[in-house]
């Protein structure tokens, strides 16, 4: 059974896709910025949009039956390498206990603004 996911993001029907689809005993939340969607800004601190996009996933997460602790992969894209200072204590918060296999990247993002995107797969047997 697949179920599609929205955050309610103008970007998802615009571009075309879900936040996550849940397929069976796995959910994928697609790359997740830091926008504050009830406000629809940006933050200026790069930790704070790691808070937000986390805060995002795991809504969606939620919404498909699925919890922060079902994560099992984790992938983290910053725009400066410099910025992995700032989300590092974030993801250990979230993460710390968890401990999902995870990547970092550097690369340049969608929009200057964006400074991390984190997506997840989640797997709940």
């Amino acid at each position: 059974m697949r179920k599609l996911i929205s955050s309610g993001s103008p970007f998802e029907k615009t571009m075309g896709y879900s936040r996550a689809v849940a397929h069976g005993p796995f959910c994928f939340v697609s790359g997740t910025t830091g926008y504050d969607y009830q406000k629809m800004e940006m933050p200026e601190h790069v930790a704070d949009q790691a808070t937000n996009a986390l805060s995002t996933i795991e809504a969606a997460l939620k919404s498909a039956g699925f919890a922060m602790t079902d994560v099992v992969r984790a992938t983290y894209y910053i725009a400066d390498p410099a910025y992995s200072e700032s989300i590092i204590p974030v993801l250990g918060r979230v993460f710390g206990d968890i401990r999902p296999a995870a990547t970092l990247l550097v690369t340049q993002l969608m929009k200057p603004e964006m400074k991390v995107e984190i997506e997840v797969t989640a797997y709940k047997p």
